[in-house]
C-alpha cells in the first residue's frame, strides 16, 4: 500500500468539498476540533476526568482534515509551502538541515 501524501490527502479533499462549503465553513469544523484537542490533552494530564469522548490521535487528525481542507479549496499547495517556510525558519534560527536537505538525504521527491 502507498503511503499518504499531502498532496494525495489535499486532491481527495479538493474533490470531497468541491462544491458548497467555504473556507469560513471548514475554519469553524476546525476550530470546534483545535477545542477537542485542548479536551483531549487536559484528560491525558489530568486536567479533566476522562470522559471517553477524545481521543488525542482522532481529534489532531480532524484538525489536519480541516487544514488541509481549506489548503485544498483555496488551490494551495501546502507541501511546497511548508518546505519553503522551513527554508526561511532553519535560516532565522540557524537550524540544520533544513526540511527540503532532510527529505532529499532520505530519498524522497520534492
Amino acid at each position: 500500500m502507498k503511503q499518504l501524501t499531502i498532496k494525495g490527502l489535499q486532491d481527495y479533499l479538493a474533490l470531497k468539498y468541491k462544491q458548497g462549503i467555504t473556507s469560513n465553513d471548514l475554519f469553524m469544523k476546525l476550530v470546534e476540533e483545535i477545542g477537542e484537542v485542548a479536551e483531549a490533552l487536559n484528560q491525558q494530564e489530568g486536567r479533566k476526568s476522562n470522559t471517553g469522548n477524545s481521543s488525542l490521535e482522532k481529534e489532531l487528525a480532524d484538525v489536519i482534515h480541516y487544514t488541509l481542507a481549506i489548503a485544498s479549496i483555496n488551490q494551495i499547495d501546502l507541501s511546497k509551502v511548508i518546505v519553503d517556510k522551513d527554508k526561511v525558519a532553519a535560516v532565522k534560527y540557524k537550524q540544520s538541515p533544513n526540511l527540503a536537505e532532510f527529505l532529499e538525504r532520505e530519498g524522497f521527491n520534492l
